[in-house]
């Protein structure tokens, strides 16, 4: 059976969250998500790479002192995406810790409003948790975090220096990198005459109505409409701009009734099979992409194009330790174990995204076979983390206009 990929388990599960709401996935602003406080104005502080954020550690909030033994015969419970953790790693940790008779049991959740919720419900006291960067604040002003003692994390040092201080978290206090990922297009050489890539606009690409019926769009209301802006030149990924929203309602409406774009994450299987010619694309899927061509056919006709001097869309995904959690010292040993270099590049090669090691660059990874040289562009740089635009966390009323802006296009696509 086909493996689903980690994102496109979080698109599935926004569709789905933003069917249930009737069009507003968070609260309209001034009321309580899932976390039980409030984004925007009078809830959780909201961090950007121009406001980051060094969150409190409260006395009592647990954090552990240096030098303390594993627990001995626990389970430790990790609480992450479906299909997001390579199985042997996480018997690797099992075994490494043997004489500890240390297990580990990993429970799976569709997105980060069910995974809260259940947090909340404290039906099952999880250790370890990987959340999307937007839900941190909400998850430290909840009182979810255990903050984090560096003593136990070593490994720390493997990561790019971005992420030993990140602007969602001053001073790493809770959290640590898990992966990486841009958003670009990808395309097929035998399907696709021109070179995408070196197009005065790519973006405009996907409008082509030579392609009619080939295009594949991301069921991702903030990645689209992103795109969108970026075609037009507006790099403000997180605009509350209503004429920006209005420009790209109108070019997303006429996508939809000149090329009919398939509107899915299956952005990994669609173009492979031929199913689309031209998609926008999430790096790490083009990299689990190459695993799905058919029987006899080569992976080499497979192009991803992101911005060269990195202006797209780059984002992460994090560790972090849970309050609630029976285990915290193996929670610390769990996370150093993740940031090893040789695991973590074990887990890519199931996984495909892209952990933010030193090590790898994108010589290292064709020369590991992690991805093919056609797909070296899959590659996320560390620059791209200074050039290029994140989707932030949006006030409850910019963001029931985006939906609005989303609905509209998934009317007519």
């Amino acid at each position: 059976m086909a493996r689903m990929s980690r994102r496109a388990f979080l698109s599935r599960s926004a569709a789905t969250a933003l069917a249930v709401s009737g069009g507003v996935l968070l609260s309209a602003c001034g009321e309580r998500d899932a976390t039980g406080v409030a984004p925007g104005a009078g809830g959780p502080k909201l961090a950007s790479p121009e406001n980051p954020v060094t969150w409190p550690v409260p006395a009592d909030a647990g954090r552990i002192a240096d030098g303390l033994a594993p627990e001995q015969g626990a389970t430790l419970r990790v609480y992450n995406w479906s299909e997001y953790i390579y199985k042997k790693v996480v018997q690797d940790f099992e075994k490494k810790y043997k004489k500890y008779d240390v297990k580990v049991q990993v429970s799976t959740y569709g997105n980060m409003d069910e995974a809260v919720a259940k947090l909340r419900a404290g039906q099952v006291a999880f250790d370890v948790l990987f959340p999307t960067y937007d839900y941190i604040g909400k998850l430290i002003q909840g009182n979810f975090l255990r903050p984090l003692n560096h003593s136990y994390i070593p490994n720390i040092e493997q990561v790019w220096p971005a992420f030993q201080n990140p602007w969602y978290d001053q001073g790493w206090n809770y959290t640590v990198p898990y992966t990486i990922y841009t958003t670009g297009i990808a395309w097929r050489v035998d399907k696709v005459k021109d070179d995408v890539a070196q197009l005065p606009n790519p973006y405009e690409a996907l409008w082509d109505e030579r392609y009619r019926g080939k295009v594949g769009i991301l069921d991702d209301y903030r990645e689209a409409i992103g795109m969108t802006l970026l075609k037009n030149g507006i790099t403000d990924l997180n605009t509350a701009n209503q004429d920006h929203l209005n420009l790209a309602r109108d070019q997303l409406v006429d996508l939809a009734q000149t090329v009919r774009p398939r509107v899915n994450t299956n952005d990994y299987i669609d173009l492979p099979e031929s199913k689309t010619w031209i998609t926008q694309a999430w790096s790490g899927d083009m990299v689990n992409a190459q695993y799905y061509m058919p029987k006899g056919q080569s992976a080499d006709v497979m192009r991803y194009w992101f911005p060269a001097d990195g202006k797209g869309p780059v984002n992460s995904d994090l560790i972090v330790l849970l309050r609630s959690g029976k285990n915290p010292v193996l929670g610390h040993l769990f996370m150093d174990h993740l940031l090893d270099y040789d695991v973590a590049v074990e887990n890519m090669s199931w996984n495909g995204y892209q952990p933010p090691q030193n090590k790898l660059n994108p010589t290292e990874l064709v020369g590991q076979e992690l991805l093919p040289k056609n797909l070296e562009t899959a590659t996320v740089l560390p620059a791209y983390f200074e050039s290029g635009y994140r989707y932030l966390e949006l006030p409850g009323e910019v963001d029931d206009r985006w939906h609005a802006v989303w609905q509209e296009f998934k009317a007519g696509a």
